[in-house]
C-alpha cells in the first residue's frame, strides 16, 4: 500500500484496491499475506514492481531490477516488464544484463563517463564501435571476438 498511499496519494479503500490490483498484475495476489523477507528473489523483484505500480505511474524507472536473478528466473521478469510496457506504461530501464533489455526495449541509450555515446535501435547501439570499445574492450587483445545478438549465433 505504500506505493498507493505515497505515490498516487490514495487512501482507504482506493489504496487497498490499487495495492490489490498491483499484486494481481505482478502475479503476487496469492501471496499478499506473506512477509516480503520470506519471498524468493524473483518474487521480491515482483513486489518492488507492485509497490511502484500501486502508485499508478505512467512512467516506470527500473534500476538494475534483473540483478541477482538466475537464467531461469530472468524470462519471467522480462515477460512482466514487457506486459507493463505493452499496457501503456513507459519504462526506463537501467540494466547491465543486456539480453534482458533486448527482449523489451525499443530504444537504447548507452552512457560512458556520464556522456551519451550511442542512442537508437538496440542492436545498432550494441554494434556501435564506441560502445564495443568501452564495454567490450575491442581494443584489448582477446576480447574482440565477443558474439552479439544477430552475429549468426542464433541469439535474438
Amino acid at each position: 500500500m505504500v506505493g498507493a498511499v505515497h505515490g498516487a496519494r490514495l487512501h482507504g479503500d482506493a489504496a487497498h484496491t490499487a495495492a490489490a490490483d498491483a499484486l494481481v498484475r505482478t502475479g503476487l495476489a496469492g501471496r499478499a499475506d506473506e512477509r516480503a523477507g520470506s519471498l524468493r528473489l524473483l518474487d521480491r523483484k515482483r513486489l518492488e514492481l507492485a509497490r511502484a505500480l500501486a502508485g499508478r505511474p505512467t512512467l516506470l524507472l527500473l534500476d538494475e531490477i534483473a540483478g541477482g536473478l538466475t537464467d531461469a528466473e530472468l524470462p519471467e521478469l522480462v515477460s512482466l516488464v514487457r506486459e507493463l510496457r505493452d499496457a501503456g506504461t513507459t519504462v526506463v530501464w537501467i540494466e547491465h544484463i543486456v539480453h534482458a533489455l533486448l527482449a523489451v526495449v525499443d530504444t537504447m541509450l548507452c552512457l560512458a563517463s556520464g556522456s551519451v555515446i550511442a542512442e537508437g535501435d538496440p542492436e545498432a547501439v550494441l554494434r556501435d564501435a564506441r560502445v564495443r570499445e568501452v564495454y567490450l574492450g575491442t581494443g584489448v587483445e582477446g576480447l574482440g571476438a565477443v558474439d552479439l545478438p544477430g552475429d549468426g549465433d542464433g541469439a535474438p
